[in-house]
C-alpha cells in the first residue's frame, strides 16, 4: 500500500511540475528574444556535469535498492569491495552525490546572480528560479528521506521487510526527481 500510495502522490507531484514546464514554455513564446539573451549566460558545460552528477546518483540509488531486497544492509569486506556493498553505502553514496548536485545549483545561482540574472529581474529570471528551485527542494527532501532510512536501519538490530520497502519507496520518489530533471535540464539548458 505505501508504494501505491507513494505512486499516486507522485503523480500529483507530476501534474505540480507540468505545471511549471507549461509557464516556462508560456512565458519563453511571448518573449524570445529575451530567452535568448539570458541563456546565453547559463554555464551549459557545468550544468551537464551537475547533471550527470544526479543522473549517476539514481543508479547508485538502484544499487542500495537492490541490496535491500537481498536483506543486505551493510557491507560485506572492506569498503573498496564496491561489489560487497549494502544499503548504507549505496544510499550514503546517493546522499553525497545528491548534496554535490545541490551544491552544484547554488553555484549556478551565484554566478547568475553575479550576471543580474535574478527572481524578480526578468519574466526568465523568474521561471528559471521557480522550476529549478522547486526541484532543488525537492531533491533536499529525497536527501532527508535518505537520512531517515539510513538512521532507521542504525537504529534497529535486524533489517525488516518494512524497511527494504522504506528504501523503495524512496528510490521511487529520487528516480522521479531525476527523471523530471532530465526533462528540465532538456528544456532549459539544451532547448535555447
Amino acid at each position: 500500500m505505501v508504494s501505491v500510495g507513494t505512486i499516486v502522490w507522485l503523480s500529483s507531484e507530476l501534474m505540480f511540475f507540468a505545471a511549471l514546464f507549461a509557464a516556462y514554455f508560456s512565458i519563453r513564446s511571448v518573449s524570445p528574444e529575451l530567452w535568448s539573451q539570458q541563456t546565453d549566460l547559463l554555464n551549459v558545460p557545468f550544468a551537464t556535469a551537475n547533471t550527470t552528477i544526479l543522473v549517476l546518483s539514481s543508479f547508485a540509488c538502484q544499487f542500495g535498492v537492490f541490496a535491500a531486497e537481498r536483506g543486505q544492509v551493510k557491507r560485506s569486506g572492506s569498503l573498496w569491495q564496491v561489489k560487497g556493498w549494502g544499503l548504507r553505502e549505496w544510499f550514503i553514496l546517493t546522499y553525497v552525490m545528491g548534496s554535490i548536485f545541490i551544491g552544484g545549483q547554488a553555484l549556478e545561482y551565484v554566478e547568475l546572480v553575479h550576471h543580474g540574472v535574478t527572481i524578480s529581474s526578468t519574466a526568465y529570471g523568474s521561471v528559471f528560479y521557480l522550476t529549478t528551485g522547486f526541484h532543488g527542494i525537492h531533491v533536499i527532501g529525497g536527501l532527508l528521506a535518505f537520512l531517515f532510512v539510513l538512521g532507521r536501519t542504525y537504529m534497529t538490530r535486524k533489517f525488516t521487510h518494512e524497511q527494504a520497502v522504506s528504501a523503495i519507496v524512496v528510490s521511487y520518489y529520487w528516480h522521479f526527481v531525476d527523471v523530471v530533471w532530465i526533462a528540465l535540464f532538456a528544456a532549459i539548458y539544451l532547448i535555447q
